[in-house]
């Protein structure tokens, strides 16, 4: 069986491999020689890190362990991923919270101090230009993670607004932490193990949560967040201190928690139902579209003031005309661009996302269908390299999500 597991892992590390380097070559990231390293670089490749090119970066996509396996030990103990290529940064100034409410859907006033949310960056067209966590620190400080492939555009447009806001007389300005690493500890033993390096008591920080702690002799900007559907934390440390609160995370874990690379991150975001920009969301998706209404705020949706609210908000009062749905199937996994026919032979969507997951050792994709045609048990085909097999739509998350709440 561990044979299979491993023939299984290196396919999956293919495909992600190659989709990768697709995708890098379609947006024009920098060349082999160019990419960026983590400070945690020569760590991954210590550790058997295999590593491929990601947003401009050179990142892990597995280590020793097979994708298969490392999905797993996530879900029953715990991964430690290195997620400095994201961007962490913060929005200052006694107007920083009217200044964003101008550029994403979530209602960032309404958020108590110290709690976040996940919320989306718009167009004029209400089109996703980006998906973030922001937390509301204070009333007048804003923390904010964005992608890393969408680093360069969410900062232009930042910058852009900010300036027109600014002209106008707006108190807004924003710091970039490019000095600081990002980690992010998920799993069953992530609150238990972190718990070792910080005096701080865990067991009343929830899901959502933020503060600005020491762990393990730094000062730690934590959030009780992450992109698995695991209970977890993500932890922005000065980058001088990342290798060391690496290390004694593994440590205190007493090897249960294992370095995790993007390869397994992809496995259990897509069973956790969750999106990845670039694949499930786009400049063309909508936040409705994408099934994340929730998002956006009450208030929001009865005052609008973000860009694209008012094709965002009749498509609220309306209906969308697409929507975001899981898949199961038959065969082999569904990939991105697989079409989606009703069982007539008719087209009547696209796989944004699909792989065969660990844990429910079946097929499962998300993508996107017309709606009315978007219900649970709704019978479909989908055609893979020129032949169709047998689908349906499925409720998300495929696993059930174990976020730490009171």
């Amino acid at each position: 069986m561990r044979g299979g597991l491993w023939q299984l892992g290196q396919s999956i590390t293919r495909r992600l491999a190659q989709s990768d380097k697709k995708t890098i070559a379609r947006r024009c990231y920098a060349s082999e020689a160019d990419l960026k390293k983590t400070v945690l670089y020569d760590f991954h490749v210590a550790n058997g890190g295999k590593m491929v090119p990601f947003a401009g970066w050179s990142m892990p996509i597995q280590y020793k362990d097979s994708i298969m396996e490392s999905t797993l030990n996530c879900r029953e103990n715990g991964s430690l991923f290195d997620v400095s290529h994201m961007c962490g940064l913060s929005l200052k100034g006694k107007d920083a919270i009217a200044f964003l409410e101008k550029l994403v859907v979530a209602d960032v006033a309404g958020l108590a101090p110290g709690t976040g949310s996940l919320t989306v960056f718009t167009n004029e067209k209400g089109g996703a230009i980006d998906d973030s966590v922001i937390t509301k620190v204070t009333d007048d400080h804003i923390y904010l993670v964005v992608n890393a492939g969408c680093r360069d555009k969410d900062l232009a447009h930042i910058e852009e607004h900010m300036k027109a806001f600014k002209a106008k007389g707006g108190d807004v300005g924003w710091q970039i932490y490019d000095e600081r690493s990002l980690l992010a500890l998920q799993g069953p033993l992530a609150g238990s193990t972190l718990q070792f390096l910080t005096k701080e008591d865990l067991s009343k920080m929830y899901f959502g949560e933020f503060r600005i702690i020491d762990i393990n002799g730094s000062k730690c900007f934590l959030t009780r967040t992450g992109y698995t559907g695991e209970d977890g934390f993500e932890i922005s440390v000065p980058s001088e201190n990342a290798l060391d609160l690496a290390k004694a995370i593994l440590e205190k874990s007493e090897g249960k928690v294992r370095l995790t690379g993007l390869g397994a991150r992809d496995s259990l975001r897509l069973e956790a139902g969750l999106c990845l920009y670039g694949n499930d969301m786009e400049q063309h998706i909508t936040p409705v579209e994408a099934g994340l209404t929730w998002a956006i705020g009450k208030r929001r949706r009865a005052e609008g003031g973000f860009l694209g609210a008012d094709v965002i908000l009749k498509q609220i009062a309306d209906g969308p005309s697409i929507r975001r749905v899981g898949l199961f199937s038959a065969g082999p996994p569904a990939r991105s661009h697989s079409e989606i026919q009703n069982e007539n032979g008719e087209s009547i969507g696209e796989v944004t996302s699909g792989g065969f997951s660990p844990c429910l050792k079946k097929n499962i994709a998300m993508g996107y269908v017309k709606s009315g045609l978007h219900k649970p048990g709704t019978k479909v085909k989908i055609a893979i390299r020129g032949k169709t097999y047998e689908g349906s739509i499925t409720k998300m998350p495929f696993v059930a999500t174990k976020y730490y709440k009171p």
